[in-house]
């Protein structure tokens, strides 16, 4: 088959762009990529070798925008359109995949215009605009969150698998803010650092470029042996030496830690869209496997209690959560279209 895959503008959804394309690839089929020149896509898949071919087309979000900016905006997706449209045609692709974002719009949306079957991946929990309006006129819809044919195991980096164990001790925690950071989480790494280092639990945290400074001086002035990174790239290594998680709910991170057994306390981001980091979140805490708390400031001693329990139980469910290799499970399901 020959497949295009669309979307992105954030690593969550580009992320999953690359799995699925990975996996389409190893069963032998022909992809391309259609993205925007906004976000995050150019920097992902500018200098690919996985893809054909890869298109960036000028467009940015609708959402958020009001007189003519979003007329603007309209205008450059009717345009990213019908430059989808010849791109489709110039390919002879077979299906178009969708993993949202707003840089699907134009070829999902030219997708339907020229009934090519569209297929659509939903990272999170609440379904996005885009995906729910393209939802009726999709020939598959995937998530990890639904029940039935429409459910797939997420697709995760197979390391996560490999390097899976069960936690039945505390010794290493991890703070996970996300690719930017956190600095409610910083704050609360810091504030809970020395009960933790008095406990002998050793402290791995991802605070973010814009806080690593801080947060290293912090940790040095209270005399900590803290593991501190900006960002780094080795996020699965210390995922897997680390026993307990205080993090962000974004779809990718749950379901990493997920994969690799990793029990969490979720203070889901306050301002994201749909609130879908909450209700991510409360789909692992509704088969008790972890931890939600909002943002607020009685919130240590609940952090505190979470890693004074036996984590044990829900280290070993977390491995029942998720199966390995959901990438290629979804590209088989779009084999029997």
């Amino acid at each position: 088959m020959n497949i295009i895959f669309t979307g992105g503008g954030t690593g969550g959804h580009l992320v999953i762009a690359l799995s699925l394309a990975e996996a389409a690839r190893d069963r032998g089929h022909r992809v391309w990529f259609i993205g925007s020149t906004s976000g995050q896509d150019k920097q992902w898949f500018a200098e690919s070798t996985l893809f054909e071919k890869t298109y960036f087309l000028e467009t940015t979000g609708v959402v958020n925008k009001s007189g003519f900016s979003k007329l603007d905006a309209l205008w450059k997706i009717f345009k990213a359109v019908m430059t989808s449209k010849e791109l489709i045609r110039d390919f002879h692709a077979d299906v178009v995949v969708s993993v949202g974002g707003f840089s699907a719009a134009p070829a999902a949306l030219a997708a339907v215009i020229t009934k090519i079957p569209l297929y659509i991946h939903e990272q999170n929990a609440v379904t996005g605009k885009l995906n729910r309006l393209l939802r009726p006129y999709a020939k598959g819809f995937y998530s990890s969150y639904e029940k039935g044919d429409n459910h797939c195991d997420y697709p995760v980096n197979p390391l996560y698998f490999q390097k899976a164990r069960i936690r039945d001790s505390i010794k290493t925690v991890i703070f996970l803010g996300g690719s930017q950071g956190a600095k409610f989480i910083n704050d609360l790494a810091l504030e809970i650092a020395p009960w933790l280092d008095h406990g002998g639990i050793y402290i791995i945290h991802q605070c973010g470029l814009k806080e690593e400074e801080r947060v290293k001086l912090a940790y040095k002035e209270m005399g900590i042996n803290a593991e501190v990174y900006g960002f780094t790239t080795d996020i699965v290594e210390l995922i897997s030496r680390s026993d307990f998680a205080i993090s962000r709910s974004g779809a990718s991170t749950l379901w990493e830690l997920c994969a690799a057994q990793v029990p969490a306390f979720f203070i889901p981001y306050p301002n994201a869209a749909g609130d879908h980091q909450y209700h991510n979140a409360r789909y692992v805490i509704e088969h008790g496997m972890g931890w939600c708390e909002r943002q607020n400031k009685t919130i240590l001693q609940k952090l505190k209690e979470a890693i004074m329990s036996d984590i044990g139980e829900k280290s070993e469910a977390l491995g029942k959560l998720i199966a390995p290799d959901g990438a290629a499970h979804i590209i088989e399901k779009i084999e029997k279209r």
